[in-house]
């Protein structure tokens, strides 16, 4: 597709399981781009793909669904109509609230996963993107609210997972000394 990734944030991420997962396992990967749409001049693009995992015969294992943001300073001509409405938030107290705190290197510890996007690293780099500081990962942010959930409503049992969704609405800032 030609993207700068470095100017890529995640925007949503949403993972069903189908069965559960093995310890070890020949898993195959089949991804495909859902729609890609046109924010308009100033505002970027929104990309969707979806992945499906699936086990040695062929059957899903999970399918996960992303969408992810390009800034951009153009329009790039593709459709704008017909994107997912985003999910609605609550106006009621949320049923439980919990904290997690992040550390200072966070996002450099996470690096170790292979996303060496400056974004998350670099000060005057997360400036010039238009960040105040070096922001954390999306797929760092998403585990982080993967782990609440199972510790909150799972006792930490991985097998109750069915589905998990998440909107990145705004940068996580990992937590600063």
């Amino acid at each position: 597709m030609n993207l700068n990734r470095v100017m890529v944030v995640d925007g949503e991420r949403d993972i069903t399981f189908h069965k559960p997962l093995a310890v070890a396992a020949h898993i195959t990967a089949d991804s495909s781009v859902l729609d890609v749409f046109d924010k308009g001049a100033d505002k970027g693009a929104v990309i969707r793909h979806k992945t499906v995992l699936k086990d040695e015969k062929g059957e899903p294992l999970a399918t996960l669904v992303a969408s992810r943001f390009r800034a951009r300073r153009r329009r790039f001509g593709g459709p704008s109509e017909g994107q997912p409405e985003p999910h609605k938030v609550p106006t009621r107290s949320p049923d439980r609230s919990i904290d997690i705190s992040t550390r200072p290197d966070q996002a450099l510890v996470y690096r170790l996963c292979g996303d060496r996007n400056p974004l998350h690293s670099d000060p005057e780099f997360a400036r010039r993107a238009g960040f105040e500081k070096p922001i954390l990962h999306g797929m760092c942010t998403y585990g982080i609210t993967c782990r609440g959930i199972l510790q909150t409503y799972a006792d930490y049992d991985a097998g109750a997972f069915r589905q998990h969704v998440a909107r990145f609405s705004s940068p996580s800032i990992p937590a600063r000394p």
